[in-house]
């Protein structure tokens, strides 16, 4: 059995498509396994934030028309990079176990404190509400590219730092870059932050994936992402969610439009329900 594994091209992606592929093989050794790396639109274009070109779908534009096509059989996201409204054609159907859901702030190198008379840049809407409130007298500006670019941008010059998500720079090997991670109540990560996701076509034989999926990750994906799909959240909106488990029990944090968040408990078997009955109390 062979299975075609696409991935974007970006090192970040590689490194997750290689993650899932470690945790197949260990499971079944007799799998052959190839990596088909793509450029995305969202890749492409650089020069405008998601909202004004289409928002999070033209990551995974290109990948789903080879998983379509059959030139892949499995493609590798970060679960907040998707769109909330999922294909029925290709399904999500496996949710890795979650890395730091944090965000966290980077410093140019050898700097060791916060100069606001740059911006602070970051590449999305929920940052930006969230860091004003949290340094009223930042400016936040739009910054895009993947974490190297984005680290380049800052070592230049261009920003006085950046908000990024920890579990990408701790995948890449450059966690020493990180100054501060803010709590989850200072900045709400987005739903699904620190989580890989798996789609495939539907139908087939998704057993191979049972190494790498994580009943854990997977509940946290579904609340977080019921509760923001319930609000219209796309890449233009604020609308933010994270979920923590104990034993049986979730704990759903959600953030609104408006900035105003709060927090529902319930039985982590009901996950994506409670994710639609906090977006209920927060419309």
């Amino acid at each position: 059995m062979k299975v075609r594994v696409g991935s974007r091209e970006s090192r970040l992606a590689v490194i997750q498509s290689e993650l899932l592929m470690e945790a197949v093989r260990s499971a079944h050794p007799e799998i052959e396994l190839e990596l088909v790396t793509m450029k995305t639109t969202g890749d492409k274009i650089l020069d405008r934030t998601l909202d004004k070109v289409g928002g999070k779908g033209l990551f995974v534009k290109e990948l789903d028309a080879a998983l379509q096509e059959g030139r892949v059989d499995v493609t590798v996201h970060s679960c907040k990079d998707l769109p909330m409204e999922e294909n029925p054609a290709l399904p999500l159907v496996a949710f890795s176990r979650r890395e730091d859901p944090r965000d966290v702030l980077v410093l140019p190198e050898g700097v060791q404190e916060l100069d606001f008379s740059k911006p602070i840049g970051c590449a999305s809407l929920r940052r930006k509400m969230q860091l004003e409130q949290l340094f009223p007298q930042a400016t936040v500006a739009p910054v895009r590219g993947n974490v190297q670019t984005r680290l380049r941008k800052l070592d230049e010059g261009q920003y006085a730092a950046l908000v990024l998500a920890g579990a990408g720079l701790k995948r890449l090997g450059l966690e020493e870059r990180i100054c501060r991670w803010f709590s989850t109540e200072e900045i709400l990560p987005a739903a699904g932050q620190g989580i890989m996701a798996a789609q495939m076509r539907a139908g087939e034989d998704t057993s191979f994936l049972d190494a790498f999926s994580d009943a854990e990750g997977t509940a946290c994906a579904l609340a977080e992402r019921a509760f923001v799909r319930e609000l219209d959240g796309g890449c233009s909106s604020p609308v933010a969610a994270f979920a923590a488990i104990s034993g049986d029990t979730m704990t759903l944090t959600g953030m609104n439009v408006s900035g105003i968040k709060d927090t529902i408990t319930g039985p982590v078997s009901g996950a994506a329900a409670l994710g639609i009955a906090l977006a209920a109390r927060l419309r």
